[in-house]
């Protein structure tokens, strides 16, 4: 198929399909993904040409005559293409980043045109080791490559080549996905006018490091997992994978945060408080911490966990300026948004502010905020009026540049 014709089909299933029933004035509303799929092997960072892939795509808001106002929403871990609205599959499934983007809110719909890309190896509709090797008729299971936050922006540039859209106004994203976003900013300068980069990080630590090496060791030493080819013996690795989850959730929370949820407190105490002197849930932090892991272990994939913590540990550009970040850093030509959040010992507001002093010394604009929240690394996730109102404004610059009109309506 010519280029010509995929960016037709692409831009027929996303743009000019009706607008869906509103949920709320600020609900982008019902939403339904699309499936692109890429014929042409995607040349991985490990030497694999892997493909056909596809690659589940979700947008909200309606792209302008110039194709310029478009922003990519990069995903964390366990997150999808599914960012904001409601899914047309199933009401109760409400998208991950639904208090930030929507009409009248900071990421404004009504100004934007905002896109969702399942990344390579996830298992939310995207290829991934559960997906069917079409040499073998069966899933790809261990034999599917190790992929890495540049193959995801690789990957990403494909699908913004297929919609027509030559420069996005801004990529963003929290965690992992602000790790695509400063990617895309060093791999493809000339395609991103604005880097939106939240509780992110320009490398882990080796204390990260050996969190995901945990949470890996977990899945692998699951009975279940038999080498990563579970599913042809019909089982899943609920208790490694559940595991998993536990250790990663204890690190998106801070301390404090944990104290105020649940303290001491326990779960069903005997007379005056009397431990059970046994090993079952005492405690309440121990009960919401298995509900967690239970609930994760149901949904999603145990080999697409541990290619993901492995794309985290991979991910550090200066790598190749000799260990220089603001070598890495030169070639970007887009104005940074940085934001931290005090309690976040993951990913700690000195990790931002080692990106934003390496901007600097390129001489980029960047602005920074450091917000003081008590909810550790999950807080860019949730409400916060004084980050909200950090990242509406900046967007409401991007639309002034743009000359996208006053938010609430785009020209």
């Amino acid at each position: 198929m010519s280029s010509d014709s995929h960016l037709e089909e692409a831009l027929t299933a996303f743009l000019d399909t009706p607008a869906p029933p509103s949920i709320g004035l600020d609900s982008v509303g019902v939403v339904q993904p699309q499936a692109m799929t890429f014929d042409e092997p995607l040349q991985l960072a490990s030497g694999t040409a892997f493909g056909p892939y596809s690659l589940m795509v979700e947008t909200y808001g309606r792209l302008n005559a110039d194709r310029s106002n478009a922003v990519l929403v990069c995903h964390a871990l366990n997150a999808s293409h599914h960012v904001a609205g409601v899914s047309a599959d199933d009401p109760s499934d409400v998208g991950w980043w639904d208090n930030m983007v929507g009409p009248g809110k900071p990421l404004d719909t009504d100004r934007f045109f905002v896109i969702g890309i399942n990344n390579l190896g996830s298992c939310f509709g995207s290829t991934g080791p559960a997906s069917i090797d079409p040499r073998t008729g069966r899933p790809y299971g261990a034999s599917f490559p190790v992929v890495t936050v540049e193959d995801w922006v690789h990957a990403q540039a494909r699908v913004a080549d297929r919609l027509g859209i030559a420069r996005f106004a801004a990529v963003m994203g929290g965690s992992l996905g602000g790790m695509q976003a400063l990617s895309w900013a060093i791999t493809y300068p000339e395609r991103v006018a604005h880097c939106v980069v939240i509780a992110s990080t320009p490398r882990l630590s080796a204390q990260n490091i050996a969190f995901n090496e945990v949470a890996r060791r977990a899945i692998i030493t699951d009975p279940e997992f038999h080498g990563g080819d579970f599913y042809a013996h019909g089982t899943v690795p609920r208790n490694g994978l559940s595991v998993a989850r536990m250790i990663g959730h204890i690190t998106y929370l801070s301390g404090d945060d944990m104290a105020e949820k649940f303290g001491r407190a326990q779960r069903s105490p005997g007379a005056d408080g009397a431990f059970r002197y046994g090993y079952d849930v005492e405690f309440e932090v121990e009960s919401y911490l298995r509900y967690q892991g239970e609930k994760f272990s149901k949904y999603f994939d145990a080999n697409t966990y541990l290619l993901i913590t492995r794309a985290l540990d991979y991910f550090d550009p200066a790598k190749q300026a000799g260990g220089d970040l603001a070598r890495s850093l030169a070639p970007a030509q887009a104005e940074f948004l940085l934001t931290s959040f005090t309690t976040d010992w993951r990913f700690p507001p000195s990790c931002s502010r080692e990106i934003v002093q390496a901007l600097l010394r390129n001489g980029r604009p960047v602005t920074y905020a450091e917000i003081e929240a008590p909810h550790g690394h999950d807080a860019f996730l949730l409400d916060d009026a004084r980050y909200h109102s950090v990242v509406r404004g900046y967007f409401d610059r991007v639309a002034r540049q743009l000359g996208l009109g006053e938010a609430g309506g785009a020209q």
